[in-house]
């Protein structure tokens, strides 16, 4: 199979850990037989200084002619006085609505030896696996009006929470469709006793839950939500989120699993997917060598998984993950105070080795069969 894939590296950490990204990917390749293209293109902060605007078009047309994107991380504190318009997440924002990427997949999975990186107590974080599901195209980022009136002093700022009964009902019917390949539990997230958005969200994922009787639903505002997330994450199935609330709840689902850089996502929807890592730029490490790329890796078998329907590659980048944590291999962001760290080369390599000797030792199984 040809994988077509524009690479997108971005600001911050975001080179570092796409590089090692790129270099699983280029494993999987060789090891499966699969031919491999990458382009590589400019997006965000990077994008702004060379181009004068974070999304480029020439970068928009190689991620509409792929047939994957693989992203590293936008922005920046140096990009902060831009206009609204000039600032690189304004540039992602863009890229996932010509993408028509609606519904964000995030897993937060508590890996077995990973419990005491947790903040929370061994015991309540063991087993965690979830899902989040999160609207990507509407609510408080993309609702219009949005503006900032007035004098200084008297300044009156503007944002809109904007949903479409149609934007809601397609998101709910992703998230109980996977739901009945994993635990057959939903729960909606919403603020339905404020909120009019929220209240039309509830309406309709009651609505259609009918037409999935074999996955269990329940509702909780996300207040609850966020609460019940740090004092009994493994309850969790897939959580079902507009699109600010599965932001936020996704970020700390990162935290109770032990590091946001973990954690890696898929924007699907249209013809053409977006995956990238939770974590930000994080310009305080960029250059450093120090950040975790397994939410960048993670990514890629999400990429795999969804957008060439390569199950088996997915599951080995999976086990390489997880076979390179059991053999207490830990990046900054993992290790204890007093243990050793590996750099984020080190990490990538440690994974890339453990999915070439798989590979090879299937092969020689396979061969003497």
């Amino acid at each position: 199979m040809l994988l077509n894939i524009a690479v997108l590296p971005g600001d911050g950490v975001g080179p570092e850990v796409t590089d090692q990204a790129v270099g699983v990917l280029q494993t999987i390749a060789a090891a499966f037989g699969h031919e491999i293209k990458l382009t590589r293109h400019d997006v965000g902060g990077i994008a702004v200084q060379k181009c004068g605007i974070p999304l480029p078009e020439d970068t928009l047309r190689a991620c509409l002619s792929s047939d994957a994107v693989l992203l590293g991380a936008v922005g920046g504190p140096g990009f902060d006085s831009l206009s609204r318009q000039l600032r690189p997440e304004a540039g992602l924002l863009r890229l996932r609505r010509e993408l028509g990427a609606f519904a964000n997949l995030r897993p937060a999975a508590c890996l077995p030896g990973l419990e005491e990186c947790s903040p929370l107590r061994q015991d309540v974080v063991a087993g965690t696996d979830i899902l989040i599901v999160r609207e990507l195209l509407g609510g408080l980022y993309f609702g219009e009006p949005r503006k900032t009136e007035g004098s200084p002093g008297q300044r009156v700022a503007t944002d809109t929470m904007h949903y479409r009964e149609p934007e809601v009902e397609r998101i709910v019917r992703v998230a109980f469709e996977l739901a009945r390949n994993r635990r057959r539990k939903v729960t909606s997230v919403d603020k339905a006793n404020v909120l009019e958005c929220s209240r039309l969200w509830r309406e309709v994922v009651t609505h259609l839950a009918g037409e999935y009787s074999d996955v269990h639903l329940e509702h909780m505002y996300v207040d609850s939500a966020a609460m019940a997330m740090v004092s009994r994450p493994a309850d969790f199935d897939v959580v079902l989120a507009e699109n600010m609330f599965g932001d936020i709840l996704s970020d700390e689902a990162a935290a109770v699993v032990g590091s946001i850089g973990m954690l890696p996502s898929a924007s699907l929807g249209g013809r053409i997917a977006l995956y990238e890592p939770v974590h930000g730029s994080a310009p305080d490490i960029a250059g450093k060598g120090i950040a975790n790329p397994i939410g960048a890796i993670l990514s890629v078998a999400m990429m795999l998984r969804h957008s060439f329907h390569l199950e088996h590659e997915a599951e080995q980048v999976e086990t390489a993950v997880a076979s390179a944590l059991s053999s207490a291999h830990r990046t900054r962001d993992l290790a204890r105070a007093g243990r050793p760290a590996i750099s984020t080369s080190e990490m990538g390599a440690r994974i890339t080795t453990e999915i070439r000797e798989r590979a090879s030792v299937a092969e020689h199984l396979a061969a003497h069969r």
